[in-house]
């Protein structure tokens, strides 16, 4: 007798959803994990985020939905600001509490010291990247190789430490708020802060609460956006990512143009146009069109446009 198979249901079609939502990532869960969890809450077709946070790290993860991947890389190369929480006297391999202890020190320094210790890293600095990252070297990562116990060289690259300041202080315990380039590895420097004061640290907390223009304020946990009636409502519009950029409007003839890909010389057709040259963002009628530069003569040149404007 043949057993009957029943069939599977049909898979809901994704729906093309477009905008920004801030999620509060939770401690132990991957930036990636985290997006997949929204992504399906949303029922979104098409997403990223805007930069990884560590496992061990919480705060702010801007997610991108739809239209608004085609702007996400504005905050990778944007500035951010972090919270953390400097452990002295106990060095981990991985530079965190996901590591193991390898060196314990006496802690015994005063806000003084530390005041001098961080005034050594505020500025350009140069820093060595950890061997727990996500970096390549012959196609395969960094980490990979530090779990099979293989330490590589690393060059030292320049970032840049645009404000450092300490919050608190109780022994053995700093914490620091920092504001840093692109590509900084917030680990490392609670490392070379420990080094600097001569007892060694690693990195007991990290919180991430602005990325560029975007702060903590309205952001969301990953439990309160699985319950919320109506996520979709908690989107920003795509150019909550542009905010930073001059506006430009134009008419619906330049508009028509400007979609089709068409270099545009803005003169009295246009309705709002910025004196500073630029990466500007365009609307029509309040409606984002996209971004372009704006150049000498007014010159417009497209750039990036949204598929669904009108």
């Amino acid at each position: 007798m043949n057993k009957q198979v029943s069939a599977r249901p049909p898979k809901k079609p994704r729906d093309l959803v477009d905008g920004v939502l801030l999620l509060d990532k939770p401690v132990g869960l991957s930036s990636n994990d985290a997006l997949i969890k929204a992504k399906r809450v949303l029922n979104a077709k098409k997403a990223g985020h805007t930069g990884t946070l560590d496992p061990f790290a919480t705060g702010l993860l801007p997610l991108c939905f739809g239209e608004a991947t085609k702007f996400s890389q504005d905050l990778l190369e944007a500035d951010k600001t972090y919270e953390a929480t400097v452990h002295l006297g106990i060095v981990t391999t991985t530079g965190d509490t996901e590591g193991e202890a390898v060196e314990t020190r006496e802690v015994d320094v005063t806000p003084e010291q530390i005041e001098a210790a961080l005034a050594r890293f505020r500025g350009p600095i140069n820093q060595v990247p950890p061997m727990y990252s996500a970096l390549k070297r012959d196609g395969k990562a960094l980490y990979e190789y530090a779990r099979e116990g293989i330490v590589l060289e690393r060059e030292a690259r320049p970032v840049t430490i645009h404000a450092l300041s300490l919050v608190e202080y109780a022994a053995p315990f700093l914490k620091i708020r920092v504001t840093c380039s692109k590509g900084t590895y917030v680990r490392v420097l609670g490392e070379d802060i420990g080094a600097a004061l001569g007892c060694g640290a690693h990195l007991n907390a990290l919180r991430r609460i602005e990325v560029g223009a975007l702060d903590v304020t309205g952001m969301i946990t990953l439990d309160a956006l699985l319950a919320h009636p109506d996520p979709l409502s908690l989107l920003r519009p795509v150019d909550a990512l542009l905010s930073t950029f001059p506006s430009v409007e134009l008419t619906a003839e330049l508009a028509k143009r400007f979609l089709q890909g068409q270099r545009l010389a803005l003169g009295k057709e246009a309705i709002e146009v910025p004196q500073q040259q630029g990466r500007v963002r365009i609307y029509h009628d309040g409606r984002l069109l996209g971004t372009g530069q704006l150049g000498e003569y007014a010159i417009l040149a497209p750039e990036r446009l949204i598929s669904t404007a009108p």
